[in-house]
């Protein structure tokens, strides 16, 4: 049975490696940008996810542990419309079109497990933790057109397609996903 705990600042470099698993790479694109040349990206990641502040933060994550090691991680936050301008990078707006279509719900943001604790549940017990911590309150995501095992946790668990958006490859960053996927729980 895993354990599900609230994140600590000390798993600032879980998280960074998690996030980057869900968000396909891009988040290692952006810190690629922030760091500067020789620069340690990954230490730029967990700089980010240490913050206090922000949606992407060790205050809004869950993590997983099986067997005393960290094995997976939900951050989730309560979504408020982000106004895009003309600033705003390409393969961001989909997203941020997205997100604006489901204020006030619980985003969960991410989700995502180390590939050796895959297929345990892990998934499954962090989405249940997030619905206890915020019972009653809807909950949204965004997923990967192509993540078909992912979009089928998600649908099990009642959700359901909201909206797409194209996906974005730019600045560097590949993707092989043709959309980005709402998709949404009441």
């Amino acid at each position: 049975m895993p354990t599900i705990r609230p994140a600590t600042r000390a798993d600032a470099p879980h998280l960074a490696q998690l996030v980057n698993i869900a968000g396909e790479g891009m988040p290692l694109t952006i810190w690629s940008g922030m760091t500067g040349p020789g620069g340690d990206v990954w230490k730029t990641g967990a700089a980010r996810a240490a913050r206090d502040d922000g949606g992407f933060s060790w205050r809004n994550a869950l993590i997983a542990e099986k067997d005393g090691h960290v094995a997976a991680a939900l951050v989730a936050y309560v979504t408020e419309p982000d106004p895009l301008d003309d600033d705003t990078p390409a393969m961001f707006r989909p997203l941020i079109e997205l997100e604006n279509l489901a204020p006030g719900t619980l985003n969960i943001n991410v989700l995502a497990t180390y590939p050796a604790f895959r297929g345990i549940g892990l998934g499954t017990a962090l989405m249940a933790a997030a619905g206890q911590r915020f019972a009653g309150k809807a909950q949204s995501l965004i997923a990967a057109s192509g993540n078909t095992r992912a979009r089928a946790l998600y649908q099990r668990l009642g959700f359901h397609d909201v909206a797409r958006r194209p996906a974005v490859a730019t600045d560097g960053w590949i993707t092989a996903h043709d959309a980005w996927i709402l998709m949404r729980r009441d």
